[in-house]
């Protein structure tokens, strides 16, 4: 029973709200530590 005024939300305002939604990972995600994103090698106080 609705609220005299109100529709029902329908697929397509489901699938819109999803689609509008943020996308977020699956499964928790590892750091990328390697190379230029390496946090701990761009900490080096010194080159040799």
């Amino acid at each position: 029973m609705l609220i005299p005024g109100v529709r029902p939300i329908t697929t397509r305002d489901w699938l819109t709200l999803l689609m509008d939604a943020p996308m977020c990972p699956r499964a928790a995600q590892k750091p990328l530590d390697i190379g230029l994103f390496d946090e701990a090698s761009r900490n080096q106080l010194d080159l040799f």
